[in-house]
């Protein structure tokens, strides 16, 4: 076997970039960010507890239950959330908060390397993340990501999350590629479950599963990483 310059290990390959991405039906990977492309140091309930301490959990759960319909662009999710601190009585204004907590994003490199190996090797590299509005905007100008991949979908842009199917739809129309070109990889079961139904080829994944069984996975999918 063969290794990026990072120390991933690669599946070997010795017909060139085009042979490689000629010999499998997959043309595109779209990329699911939390928990494959980025993660929250720590985790989100140490990054909380001290706003709430035994609180936490609570907080948390109400929050993303809030957040669910502004995932797809409906509403304005700061304005929830600073509704829901004063309940919890935490007096830090929810920009602090949301500046410390949702905006603390770790890029994970080596799953760089490997999107920028794909991008080499003639594959479209893509973004398909649930997001809302305010940490979506964060990503795209702040982490540059709008500049790394060739199409970023965001279901609050696309107005629909996954796991729903729809939102696969509608980013394969984005992408302007057959559903069936287009490898997907997430940390979620259920999302992949809809981008199965949707007709995309998936693959469950997450950092923490080390980036040599990505590359394996993806070599399963007739995708080449060197």
């Amino acid at each position: 076997m063969t290794s990026l310059s990072d120390g991933v290990v690669s599946a070997p390959t010795t017909s060139g970039s085009e042979r490689s991405v000629a010999r499998s039906a997959i043309r595109h990977v779209l990329f699911d960010a939390d928990g494959v492309l980025q993660i929250l140091p720590g985790g989100w309930y140490a990054a909380m507890e001290p706003y709430l301490g035994g609180r936490v959990q609570e907080f948390l759960h109400r929050t993303w239950k809030d957040e669910i319909p502004t995932l797809a662009g409906d509403g304005d999710y700061l304005s929830m959330l600073a509704t829901t601190l004063v309940e919890f009585g935490v007096s830090e204004p929810v920009e602090a908060v949301y500046r410390d907590v949702w905006q603390r994003i770790e890029r994970v490199e080596e799953s760089f390397a490997i999107v920028e190996s794909l991008r080499r090797n003639g594959y479209g590299v893509h973004l398909g993340t649930n997001q809302e509005q305010h940490r979506g905007d964060h990503m795209r100008t702040e982490l540059r990501y709008d500049e790394i991949f060739d199409i970023s979908c965001y279901s609050y842009d696309l107005g629909v999350a996954k796991p729903d199917p729809a939102f696969f739809a509608e980013a394969a129309r984005r992408i302007g590629a057959e559903p069936s070109t287009i490898l997907f990889i997430d940390d979620n079961a259920e999302n992949i479950r809809g981008a199965l139904t949707a007709g995309l080829e998936a693959i469950v994944w997450d950092v923490e599963r080390g980036h040599n069984s990505l590359v394996l996975l993806l070599a399963e999918h007739g995708v080449a990483c060197v």
